[in-house]
């Protein structure tokens, strides 16, 4: 009997140890922790449009703000409805929105998302981002340019201190020169867009080649 008494409170004690959830006075467990909290937008909301285009792949992101300006949802739009690019984007969204509204800062999503390499994948015509990666990298790096650093981050801008201000018509020159390498790849090591050198490419950044020497 004395063994049959010790192996029913070892028994307690492990379900004690396992599920650790406390009793309140209707007798169902209530879970310990602190739950997460929803932070809903108002009925009426301000919003910012943005239309983009990676890789042939044209879209809409609509992004809902709240009262102090942060974003708090979001809906992406693809230009050819009912593909399956526009189904996962419009899931994504979702996620993102709820993730937004839960409480993760926007910095870490941006962190996150940012320099994500798929399909569809190209010059953005933006220059303030150049080439994306992916619809993810371009979405996400143009998030953090619009509401964490305040559009900073032009991609042609190379002025230093002390240097007179730049014209309109270098800015566009640049942007020539970009356009210019039409479908050049990108390296492999580091992922920046490479420049022809003779019958192949290099990387100016990291010095690889596609192939030759």
């Amino acid at each position: 009997m004395s063994e049959a008494k010790e192996i029913a409170n070892i028994e307690k004690s492990e379900e004690g140890s396992v599920n650790p959830s406390k009793k309140v006075g209707n007798g169902s467990a209530e879970p310990s922790g602190t739950l997460a909290v929803r932070r809903r937008l108002p009925d009426e909301r301000h919003s910012l449009t943005h239309h983009f285009s990676v890789g042939g792949q044209e879209g809409y992101v609509t992004v809902g703000l709240y009262e102090d300006g942060l974003p708090g949802e979001m809906f992406i739009r693809m230009a050819k409805e009912g593909s399956t690019v526009s189904g996962l984007m419009d899931s994504f969204a979702t996620a993102v929105s709820l993730a937004l509204q839960y409480g993760v800062p926007l910095q870490v999503l941006c962190d996150k998302f940012s320099h994500t390499r798929f399909e569809p994948s190209g010059w953005s015509g933006n220059p303030k981002i150049g080439y994306a990666k992916s619809l993810m990298d371009y979405l996400f790096r143009w998030i953090e340019l619009r509401f964490l650093k305040g559009e900073q981050g032009i991609l042609f801008d190379l002025q230093g201190q002390g240097q007179p201000l730049r014209e309109a018509g270098s800015v566009v020159k640049a942007l020539g020169q970009v356009v210019a390498l039409g479908d050049a790849p990108t390296c492999q090591f580091c992922g920046s867009l490479m420049v022809r050198n003779g019958s192949c490419y290099r990387c100016m950044e990291c010095g690889s080649t596609s192939g030759c020497s």
